[in-house]
């Protein structure tokens, strides 16, 4: 035999060996006593890293889709009432109690449009006594606005003690006229009520 037999090392046989060490848990750790990860938290762990901003322009980037996705939050809210994505003017039962009651009255002001077109036709026939006419029926629907308006706040006073006693009421009045005054389809939030509907008694 020769020497060198004696140092031969069979190919089958392994050099290395992998000890795992087994953590206070019990699971087998790699390394300095970590546990391997599963596959679900490699995958969550890299997603994380992946949508971290790195750069400047990455950084403007998620400050531009988080704030189109607020925006989108508010539309939102502004076609279906939902408060949780109203702006602060437009919460609460007072504020949502004063849109429906000006949204189920019928406005002289949605009346103010179609009277206007009149009154520009009469004022662009070369009739002077259409043009009279067509002036007369607009300043009679201007003071039809201005009573109606009156009346909407002392009802809406009244609704509103009735209703809410105790609770502060101030801004409701401008509130309600600055949104009666809006044609019906163009008013934010977007009405939630129909003409003529019967509201609830109580808005908590």
């Amino acid at each position: 035999m020769r020497p060198t037999a004696l140092f031969r090392r069979d190919k089958t046989e392994t050099t290395d060996t992998v000890v795992k060490t087994p953590t206070a848990d019990g699971t087998p750790a790699v390394g300095k006593g970590r546990p391997t990860p599963t596959r679900k938290e490699a995958e969550a762990a890299r997603k994380a890293k992946a949508k971290t901003p790195r750069t400047r322009k990455e950084q403007a980037a998620a400050e531009r889709a988080a704030r189109s996705s607020r925006s989108q939050d508010i539309r939102h809210g502004m076609k279906t009432g939902d408060e949780r994505y109203l702006p602060p003017r437009d919460k609460g039962p007072v504020r949502r109690f004063v849109r429906d009651y000006v949204d189920t009255r019928l406005s002289f002001v949605e009346l103010m449009l179609p009277l206007l077109i009149i009154t520009l036709i009469m004022g662009y026939s070369g009739s002077t006594y259409l043009a009279s006419i067509g002036n007369f029926v607009l300043l009679g629907t201007l003071l039809l606005v201005v009573l109606d308006m009156v009346f909407l706040r002392i009802r809406l006073r009244r609704e509103l003690g009735r209703r809410f006693p105790g609770e502060s009421v101030k801004g409701t009045t401008y509130y309600a006229i600055s949104r009666s005054l809006q044609m019906k389809f163009m008013r934010l939030p977007k009405p939630q009520v129909k003409l003529g509907q019967t509201l609830p008694e109580t808005y908590r």
